[in-house]
């Protein structure tokens, strides 16, 4: 090899060095710019996911606050409803004590607690209290308490025929389950004898 064709091999390696080394320089420019972008598209989807999480939590709020304000008194209706019960069985004691059924103010004494048996029945069915009507229905747990199995032949297994304690409903929600007597069929010994 001659003097000049080593020096041109020379000149075209330090080109090629040099474009290696501007290729290099280049690269890690590349590399910051992608970088740059893949952080940008990182932060908008946090961005997006935290926007979606505000929202989700703003319609969770506006959910509990309509629950709270529809069904904020629950608990106080679950615990008034003995106060019907009450009346009930008030009602039912004094028509059957045999020293108050001679007495002519009975049914004024009646009267009077009716009225207020009624008071406090529309006091509930404004504000969403009725109660569940049962008798002759299909058992349903999820509304109903079986209390007793009776046997029944006249009637389909699972049908309520007597109800033992009224059940309430708060708008859509259970506020007591009814206690039942529930028909099941006959047993063999039964149709037997």
């Amino acid at each position: 090899m001659t003097k000049s064709e080593k020096n041109n091999l020379e000149n075209k390696l330090s080109k090629d060095d040099d474009l290696k080394e501007k290729e290099e320089k280049k690269t890690p420019d590349a590399e910051k710019e992608e970088s740059i972008e893949e952080k940008l598209k990182k932060t908008q989807e946090k961005l997006l996911r935290s926007m979606a999480e505000m929202e989700n939590q703003r319609r969770r709020f506006e959910k509990e606050k309509e629950e709270a304000f529809e069904f904020g008194g629950f608990n106080f209706a679950k615990e008034s409803l003995s106060l019907l019960d009450n009346i009930d069985r008030a009602i039912s004691s004094f028509k059957n004590d045999e020293k108050l059924k001679n007495n002519k103010d009975l049914n004024k004494i009646i009267d009077g607690i009716d009225v207020i048996k009624k008071d406090l029945i529309s006091i509930f069915k404004k504000n969403g209290i009725e109660v569940i009507e049962c008798i002759n229905k299909k058992f349903d747990p999820n509304f109903h308490q079986a209390m007793l199995e009776i046997e029944n032949s006249t009637k389909e297994p699972g049908i309520i025929i007597q109800e033992i304690q009224k059940g309430y409903m708060m708008k859509s929600r259970l506020l007591r389950p009814s206690l039942v007597g529930v028909t099941k069929k006959t047993s063999e010994k039964a149709d037997k004898k």
